[in-house]
């Protein structure tokens, strides 16, 4: 009874599990165990970026991710769960950067060197608040290998992977367009680009043709960029320009000479006919100007200014004021025919919202077209698989039309590119800048200023984090990982550049599977983000948050008074109490039952409440079985006798099976079936009924059936234990540590334990069916109580006839569990007006007076229902689809349901009519 009061009377998870989880890491569990005679295990964690808090995509994948990883651990694998965060150049610039606006500063005016001292504090700010985070989410990383993308040894992968791609031709640099966001001043991939449709203007203007009087038509989306105009290009086999190819027009306002092109490019079915060729400003310009061999003018600056090859009045006014003053020019000039109402995809920067800029920059690039073959191979092959597949074609799609890789980035944090140029613009690529030095000789020479882009150092992340270029104990162990659990959106920022750059420099992939879940979106099946108010922070989750903080951490802060209204509003409607303190392992257990494969899921708080009775139940039944076994004799002593009921078989049965069914689901990463069959395990088997039906067998068994009670109740539980540990492992912790002892079990931590593995040879289907049937007779027997409305507290005989020997054994739960006063085994049911219901062979009779009328009309129900199952069996099994199709268990099965409920049918008939006829 000792240990029994050691549990308080309801579940707190706060109380135990900031305890548990710093008892976790101080004792070193969450090592790696390095022992080569086992399987190596290991999840690289996506490295979250030091730019605020985790979020809850953050949260259920971590959930995933710590499922698997202690499942693993629990097999006996060396495991290793290698944690992280990420530098994340432009997002953390721009934290930074904001956080100086608010104070008047900009990076310029603190330089270089003071700016990056500022980013390296918000980084230990923000990386503490991750990793704290994370810990209160129950992950167990490796906490001893924590890296960083820019510690020393990852920053040292990096200049070598650069410097080898360099030597082998593979990073070049050079002249080229790319995507511009001129707020943030610096390059952006298209990856970084989000395009939508906007409405917007054809403009129609009229370039003069030389030599006649006459003019072409031009339609444009961008007329501000006009002044960079290389040319006019018509459709080689459009006869309505086709006289005009080689001759010149004369661009508007700059006045200036450009030749008529032809060109495949230009659909004669657009706007006129006739398109302006601007290859500083426009992809597809730019190649064409390339095949024609036209040298671009670029006629904007770095931010989005007119430039000095603009006439003097344009030189210096944003790219947009300089639209108005063109187009106000050319109305006056009468050279503006047209403009037109006209929907056109604007691109604009994922972080900064302003519309990109195609500009013509000198940058880095690593030539994609050989490593891109590699990631294909790899997938095709079968050696990298993604889970769910249908995700290998959006892969590979992207592969099959990959591009060279801008790697250059005009930020100030981030890792500076390892390139110098001397006064003649050579360039010296190497380690260190004494090694640049060696190589200029006595030039004098200076770094390069721009940095690389983010996803360069985390494409190297499966290796660098193992001590690459070492050749580590580490290395060799863990690479390829096992999975990498991730969202879709970064399948080709991350995922396909991780297997590329591994590939390449360690003739490995980073990963046997891609494990790729939906997205968390809210009640409502909206993305969750601030703009909208909807965002939930896990910890509130766990910890609980009154009404009004929920409210005023979605709105304080926001500038716009109406949009903090409307969140409010919602808000309050949502979640009119907050939310209760769940506990972590209740909004685990949620995360895992809602991991559907290929579905975003939708956070209900309604699930998470369901998950913290879960825990509950699971509590006080651990409660009860301490109370009914601590000092008293658990079977532990195996030279004494053991009486096994058909009940302690069944729960041992379904132990084995529901063990059979959770590994399934983990090796098909099938979270919510794992959690599913915890669930109905626990809950509905063991809590439900299989406590009950012990209390019966420990009130009226022998010694020797007692023992065995005990031993199964105590069993069974450590066992469940284990097998939910990985989904809430902080309220198994606490229980096993309880129960274990009484289990014979050893060891100063569950995490410890071997993870339950099925015994089959200890499924015994008789006791399986015959609890079937008993559960059966005791919620007919129920069910007869119900529809007599008989108070709870109102105990009263039942009569059931069929197999006496079975049904003789079946009494004392039926008794207990039905709240009778008594039960009797007859050959034939007596005679008599009492309800009576049928299930199988057995017949039950509630020995009560009724209402002759009500029992007649509860019987013709019963029919009926019983008429429309067989109705329902007849249509599938006159169904030659079905029955030709269908497995041969599954048609036969069909077929005994069917006469099944024919025999029910007569008896309650031959019932209905005896009833009559008195």
């Amino acid at each position: 009874m000792e240990i029994a009061n050691s549990l308080a009377k309801s579940f707190e998870p706060q109380q135990i599990e900031q305890r548990w989880y710093q008892h976790w890491e101080q004792s070193g569990y969450f090592r790696a165990s390095m022992d080569s005679q086992k399987p190596a295990y290991c999840i690289m964690l996506p490295p979250p970026n030091v730019t605020g808090t985790l979020h809850m995509g953050h949260a259920f994948q971590h959930t995933i991710m710590d499922a698997l990883i202690r499942y693993h651990r629990m097999l006996g694998d060396n495991t290793l769960w290698q944690p992280g965060t990420d530098h994340a150049g432009i997002a953390t610039q721009i934290v930074v950067e904001r956080q100086l606006d608010a104070k008047n500063i900009s990076r310029h005016d603190l330089g270089r060197e003071a700016f990056l001292e500022k980013v390296w504090e918000w980084k230990a700010q923000s990386g503490s608040t991750i990793t704290g985070q994370m810990r209160r989410l129950g992950t167990s990383c490796d906490w001893e290998r924590e890296r960083f993308t820019m510690d020393e040894g990852l920053s040292t992968a990096v200049s070598e992977v650069f410097v080898k791609l360099y030597n082998e031709g593979l990073i070049y640099r050079g002249k080229r367009l790319v995507n511009w966001d001129p707020v943030l001043g610096t390059a952006v991939s298209d990856l970084e680009v989000v395009s939508t449709e906007e409405d917007g203007f054809m403009w129609h203007i009229l370039y003069a043709i030389e030599g006649e009087d006459g003019f072409v038509e031009v339609a444009t989306t961008r007329p501000e960029t006009l002044f960079g105009d290389v040319a006019v290009a018509v459709h080689p086999e459009d006869e309505r320009y086709k006289h005009l190819i080689g001759r010149h027009v004369r661009l508007p306002i700059a006045e200036r000479s450009i030749p008529v092109i032809a060109d495949d490019y230009v659909d004669p079915a657009f706007g006129t006919g006739v398109v302006k060729i601007t290859p500083a400003h426009d992809f597809n310009d730019y190649a064409v100007g390339a095949r024609h061999h036209l040298a671009p003018i670029s006629v904007l600056t770095l931010d989005a200014k007119m430039n000095d090859l603009c006439p003097t009045e344009y030189q210096g006014l944003d790219r947009y004021v300089a639209r108005k003053k063109l187009l106000a020019e050319l109305t006056e000039k009468n050279q503006l025919a047209h403009a037109k109402p006209h929907k056109l995809m604007v691109p604009r920067g994922d972080r900064t919202n302003t519309v990109i800029e195609p500009m013509l920059t000198d940058q880095w690039f690593v030539d994609m077209a050989e490593m891109g073959k590699q990631g294909l191979e790899v997938v095709k092959s079968g050696e990298l698989q993604f889970v769910p597949e249908n995700w290998t074609s959006t892969y590979n799609q992207w592969l099959e039309n990959i591009q060279d890789w801008c790697i250059s980035r005009q930020l100030w944090w981030g890792h500076r590119i390892p390139a110098w140029y001397d006064e003649d613009g050579n360039i010296y690529v190497a380690h260190t800048e004494a090694e640049a030095q060696q190589q200029a000789g006595e030039k004098t020479i200076r770094r390069d200023e721009d940095v690389l882009d983010t996803w360069f150092s985390s494409a190297l992340w499966p290796f660098s984090t193992l001590g690459w270029p070492e050749q580590t104990p580490e290395l060799d162990a863990f690479l390829p990982g096992a999975v990498l659990v991730t969202g879709f959106d970064i399948i080709f920022f991350w995922v396909a550049r991780m297997v590329m750059m591994t590939k390449h420099f360690t003739g490995k992939i980073p990963f046997r599977q891609v494990y790729v879940t939906g997205l968390v979106r809210d009640a409502h099946g909206n993305k969750m983000s601030k703009s909208k108010g909807n965002v939930i922070d896990p910890l509130d989750l766990i910890d609980g948050i009154s009404l009004d903080d929920l409210v005023a951490k979605r709105t304080t802060g926001m500038m716009n008074p109406k949009q903090a209204a409307s969140i409010a509003k919602q808000t309050r409607a949502d979640y009119p109490n907050g939310f209760a303190a769940f506990g972590t392992d209740a909004i685990r257990f949620t995360f895992a039952s809602l991991a559907t494969h290929g579905r975003d899921i939708k956070f209900d708080l309604q699930r998470a409440d369901g998950y913290r009775n879960f825990c509950n139940k699971l509590w006080n039944a651990t409660r009860f079985v301490m109370m009914n076994c601590d000092g008293k004799d658990v079977g532990l002593d195996d030279s004494l006798a053991l009486e096994y009921s058909f009940a302690d078989q069944w729960i041992i049965s379904r132990l084995q099976q529901a063990e059979l069914s959770v590994a399934q689901a983990f090796t098909d990463y099938r979270f919510d079936m794992a959690s599913r069959a915890v669930y109905e395990f626990v809950w509905d088997e063991y809590c439900d009924w299989y406590l009950e039906l012990a209390k019966v067998q420990l009130s009226t068994g022998n010694e020797a059936a007692t023992r065995a009670t005990r031993r199964t109740l105590v069993r069974v539980l450590e066992a469940a234990l284990r097998l939910a540990h990985p989904i809430i492992p902080f309220i198994t912790e606490e229980l096993w540590q309880t129960v274990a002892p009484l289990a014979g079990g050893t060891g100063d931590s569950i995490m410890n334990q071997a993870y339950p593995i099925a015994d089959t040879s200890k499924i015994d289907e008789q006791a399986i069916n015959q609890i079937s049937l008993l559960k059966d007779i005791i919620n007919a027997t129920r069910g007869l109580r119900g529809e007599m409305n008989l108070s709870p507290a109102l105990k009263v005989p039942l009569a059931m006839s069929g197999n006496a020997v079975m049904l003789t054994s079946f009494a004392p739960y039926v008794a207990a569990l039905a709240k009778l006063s008594e039960v009797k085994i007859h050959t034939e049911l007596p005679d008599g007006d009492a309800p009576v219901a049928i299930v199988g062979d057995s017949k039950l009779m509630l020995l009560i007076e009724i209402d002759k009328e009500a029992e007649t009309a509860r019987l013709s129900k019963e029919i009926d229902r019983l008429q429309g199952e067989i109705n329902k069996c007849d249509a599938k099994l006159s169904n030659a689809s079905f029955v030709d199709r269908a497995p041969a268990a599954v048609v036969d099965q069909e077929k005994q349901r069917l006469n099944d409920f024919k025999a029910t049918l007569e008896q309650v008939r031959d019932q209905l009519q005896r009833l009559v006829a008195k």
